[in-house]
């Protein structure tokens, strides 16, 4: 990439469909817009009914005549989850954008008692993934892209403590949940290329963008000092969610993203256009990605029986 990448080089979408988690706000909320921009079918999966209409809503005003659905989704509730995946069955799908996260809560668990962080940024999007990729798997010139953090260099995943269970500090498992993220990636690159699947993933973080992302756990704690400290870092630091979803919408639309990429922005990996990415050494481990893998299979109940039969031509049962 020699020149600054923009949403003006986005290859034309039409004929296309994509379901973007968070699509409410945000990352999710602009990526949405601009996949419709360029004619995309978007699925907008947002867990607020309300906020998910008003996203709808907000999209068509900026693009007349876009093509979006709001289709309800708690990535906190695999049954949730599973409820998404039947009711976008009949669609077709040719781009899955894992976007939605927490960041930084106070300790909590989710529907299913998985640790909060760990449950909707690895688990759920890892049981979306599965339930999907079926789908994918049929569809010519695919791709997943799967949004981490430059974050992730904060901790790397300990499978033995998952949920952080013994000893529970909220950045520490943000970073966990992100280097979650980034192994997810790379194990299903792995299974893909064994598969021979021409299905991409890809993944990206947006840097330091200002998003409400940043508030939601000093919000919750009502401490409304620290909350007001970082709107204004978001103000004075941070670059925008538009300039922010430039590495996931590269990431899911330019024609030579690599498998297993890592795309972020350029400058530091904090503010600019989109590029190449630094990543933790522990992000490509073959053998932490297998072991993630099978446990995430194992605590979600949801297996990539598409996957595995193109590999193996095997029956595994699949989808929970």
């Amino acid at each position: 990439m020699t020149k600054v990448w923009n949403t003006s080089e986005i290859p034309d979408q039409s004929g296309r469909t994509a379901v973007v988690t968070g699509a409410n706000s945000g990352i999710g909320l602009v990526t949405a817009r601009e996949l419709a921009r360029r004619g995309a079918r978007v699925i907008l999966a947002c867990r607020s009914e309300t906020r998910g209409r008003e996203a709808e809503a907000t999209i068509r005003a900026d693009v007349p005549g876009a093509d979006v659905a709001f289709v309800r989704l708690d990535l906190a509730d695999l049954s949730s989850v599973r409820e998404f995946a039947s009711a976008v069955r009949a669609e077709r799908l040719d781009l899955l954008i894992n976007n939605a996260g927490v960041m930084a809560l106070p300790y909590g668990t989710t529907a299913d008692g998985f640790e909060t962080q760990f449950g909707v940024n690895h688990l759920g999007h890892f049981a979306l993934t599965g339930l999907l990729v079926p789908k994918l798997l049929d569809t010519p010139d695919a791709r997943v892209v799967s949004v981490s953090s430059g974050l992730h260099a904060l901790s790397n995943i300990d499978i033995n403590d998952l949920n952080s269970e013994r000893n529970y500090r909220r950045w520490v498992a943000y970073g966990r949940s992100k280097t979650a993220n980034l192994l997810f990636v790379h194990e299903l690159t792995r299974r893909l290329v064994t598969a021979g699947s021409g299905l991409v993933a890809a993944a990206s973080h947006p840097g330091y963008a200002a998003t409400n992302l940043q508030t939601a756990g000093v919000r919750m704690e009502g401490r409304t000092g620290a909350e007001r400290a970082v709107e204004l870092g978001n103000r004075v630091f941070a670059q925008s969610a538009e300039t922010g979803a430039l590495p996931t919408l590269y990431a899911a639309t330019a024609p030579c993203v690599l498998p297993d990429s890592f795309t972020g922005p350029r400058f530091l990996g904090w503010r600019g256009g989109p590029g190449p990415s630094w990543r933790a050494k522990w992000t490509t481990n073959d053998v932490a990605g297998e072991r993630l893998w099978t446990a995430s299979e194992q605590l979600t109940g949801v297996t990539y029986a598409g996957l595995d039969s193109l590999g193996t031509g095997g029956t595994r049962g699949g989808g929970g």
